[in-house]
């Protein structure tokens, strides 16, 4: 994990914001370049000046993985099976993949693709089975969209809380997969805990 941190910390510390909706996007067609530990890197560079916002880090990363999601979707949709058979094993998919994501999608219908923005592994590949099911467009665009809103904003906020102690909590963030939804829940709370106060501190002061 400690080089995929140094390849993504370059990546985004040199192309900015067009390194992190590419990392994102790949992050969403099955390619494992650990989505989970990106956002809060991007969120400690807030921290540091060396993005802007977190805000639009938050957006940017919710656009990589809303439009890579939808690549992944349409490959399923037009290409099937027969496409992740033949095609997968070049961009780290597989058919064993493509079935614990489906069991998911059958096991809880259309609200699977929400579930599933916060579940590693499954997370790269969920769009494929709605594709394949031809799940109908709008539900999956609003169920990803929402899920990847939550799951980016709160993990960039984490990191943007702890800055430069980052290091000593990406292992536990790699690991911890079956509750990133609520440390992302959790982490917008504590952000938007903390610009309220910031906020009413400053008002006082005036």
């Amino acid at each position: 994990m400690e080089h995929l941190v140094q390849l993504v910390t370059g990546f985004i510390d040199r192309e900015g914001y067009a390194a992190l909706f590419v990392i994102m996007g790949l992050g969403n067609v099955g390619i494992p370049v650990g989505t989970e530990v990106v956002m809060p890197i991007a969120g400690a560079f807030v921290a540091k000046g060396h993005l802007s916002s977190l805000w639009l880090t938050a957006l940017v990363g919710t656009l990589g993985e809303v439009t890579g999601a939808s690549v992944l979707y349409a490959i399923g949709y037009f290409g099937g099976r027969p496409f992740v058979a033949r095609f997968g094993k070049y961009v780290g998919l597989s058919l064993h993949k493509l079935d614990l994501a489906h069991g998911f999608y059958e096991r809880y219908g259309k609200k699977t693709v929400f579930i599933c923005r916060f579940i590693p592994v499954v997370r790269g590949v969920a769009s494929l089975p709605a594709g394949i099911s031809q799940m109908q467009k709008r539900y999956f665009l609003t169920y990803t969209a929402a899920g990847s809103a939550i799951f980016c904003l709160g993990l960039a906020a984490l990191g943007n809380a702890l800055g430069s102690r980052l290091d000593e909590i990406l292992p536990w963030i790699r690991g911890g997969g079956y509750v990133l939804a609520a440390g992302a829940v959790v982490g917008v709370v504590v952000y938007l805990m903390l610009r309220r106060r910031s906020a009413s501190t400053g008002a006082a002061r005036l």
